[in-house]
């Protein structure tokens, strides 16, 4: 029955925080990406607009949603990156799940070991099971 309840030990903490931020960078992530995908759509729709009133952009101004959009995916990336690395550090084994509490009953985290087919050494990937 004890084994049942090792999600709840008070010095899986720190992982499970860790584990919770990763989460919400994927998922804003995911937004992020939506949000660039449609980026085409809604500048179709400006240009349509601005073409019915004739109106030019004031001289010198450029479009800078675009490059906002991107550089807001790339920072995503990086922060999911650096997360993941984070938490790899911090599970306790490899090659097995490790139970932690995400609020709503055990959950499960690991680093499993991924080979490459050049047989270079293998390296770790996050797995969440929530």
């Amino acid at each position: 029955m004890a084994s049942n309840l090792d999600y709840l030990d008070p010095t899986l903490i720190p992982l499970e925080e860790k584990v919770k931020a990763y989460l919400e960078a994927e998922e804003d992530l995911r937004k992020a990406t939506v949000e660039a995908k449609s980026l085409p759509n809604a500048a179709a729709s400006e240009a349509q607009a601005s073409a019915a009133f004739d109106h030019r952009p004031a001289t010198g101004s450029f479009d800078q949603h675009a490059d906002e959009v991107e550089q807001r995916l790339q920072n995503l990336h990086d922060d999911l990156t650096l997360l993941r690395r984070e938490i790899i550090d911090m599970l306790p084994s490899r090659n097995e799940f490790v139970k932690v509490n995400l609020g709503y009953g055990p959950s499960r985290v690991g680093a499993f070991a991924v080979a490459h087919p050049d047989g270079a050494e293998p390296h770790y990937e996050l797995r969440i099971v929530h």
